[in-house]
């Protein structure tokens, strides 16, 4: 198998579309996510849909396989939420190991009985606490978790991954570009301290509206220019807002960023009960304007996308040149 790198170098890589989409299509029930093993459990478990690598794998194996059958390059692991921080809202925190490596198993299964040559990224989310913003208003100086407790959860879920065997580590969704730091940092500890040689990392920001930037308040500009010390293989953006919204933002980043540019948007923005109307063929005109254009090197999609999207998207930039990485010219 050739390496990722190799890879994005002779052509643009599709990346997956949602996952937590496709596990709303199974309807689940409560006793669906909890399985035998969980029938007792103290809290409701409907809707932790990283707990479905444990009790339901074969959904989750379904689903990656159809996004691989759609011509999906990289499958994302079933891991959003799968740190102690998020798996509090649960009581799940002592799960948080195991689940990674079940789901890093359940996306090598699949690439497995798939036959096609494919990566798994470890998907990395980011949290539902933040670093940078308080959440009391009537205390701006107030944080629900510090650097040091993000970066300890964090370290726990690349552990995970990595021993359940991802080939690349995706943090992604980024709001907060501080959160972002604190997994770049477990990361780069996780590979010092193990002696491992270091896996690639992708990381994907989040712009939140119309003015451009993170929820955090940083420029997309800021934003690169705070992850590049990471060498990150590629980085992007997904989530928030639909292709066209995007379209701006995925330009401005392919003139700043020195390494490989990936962009995965939603299906459009949601309508007024929260659902994504916006059609496969739609999504992959969009990205294939992108792909003309030069910008992108990895494309895919985020929340309302189906294997049926991917599968427009692949057909429509198979033929396409990827981004070339610019010339950077180094300065004292």
């Amino acid at each position: 198998m050739s390496s990722i790198r190799e890879a994005l170098a002779q052509r643009i890589l599709v990346i997956d579309g949602a996952m937590g989409t496709m596990i709303q299509r199974h309807k689940l029930q409560e006793a669906d996510y909890r399985g035998d093993r969980f029938k007792d459990w103290p809290s409701d478990l409907k809707g932790n849909n990283d707990l479905l690598c444990i009790t339901q794998p074969q959904i989750i194996v379904g689903i990656h396989k159809q996004y691989l059958e759609a011509g999906a390059d990289i499958i994302e692991t079933n891991t959003f939420n799968a740190q102690k921080v998020s798996l509090a809202d649960y009581g799940m925190e002592s799960l948080a190991y195991e689940l990674n490596v079940a789901a890093a198993r359940c996306a090598r299964q699949a690439v497995a009985e798939s036959g096609k040559e494919a990566w798994v990224a470890g998907a990395i989310g980011p949290m539902n606490k933040t670093l940078s913003l308080s959440p009391d208003v009537n205390n701006p100086g107030f944080r629900a978790l510090s650097f040091d407790e993000a970066v300890d959860a964090y370290y726990e879920q690349i552990t995970g991954l990595v021993d359940g065997g991802v080939d690349l580590l995706l943090i992604e969704t980024i709001f907060d570009t501080l959160n972002a730091k604190a997994a770049i940092f477990a990361i780069k500890k996780y590979f010092r301290d193990t002696g491992k040689p270091e896996l690639p990392i992708s990381i994907s920001g989040t712009i939140t509206d119309a003015s451009g930037r993170t929820l955090s308040g940083q420029t997309l500009e800021a934003f690169y220019t705070s992850v590049a010390h990471a060498r990150p293989l590629s980085v992007g953006l997904n989530c928030a807002l639909g292709a066209q919204e995007m379209r701006s933002h995925i330009e401005e980043l392919s003139g700043l960023a020195a390494c490989y540019v990936s962009a995965y948007p939603n299906a459009g923005l949601p309508n007024a009960m929260g659902e994504y109307d916006e059609a496969p063929h739609e999504t992959a005109h969009f990205i294939e304007d992108w792909a003309r254009e030069g910008w992108v090197n990895i494309v895919g999609g985020c929340c309302g996308t189906t294997p049926d999207h991917i599968k427009h998207i692949a057909d429509h930039v198979r033929t396409m040149k990827p981004r070339t990485l610019p010339v950077l010219e180094t300065a004292l």
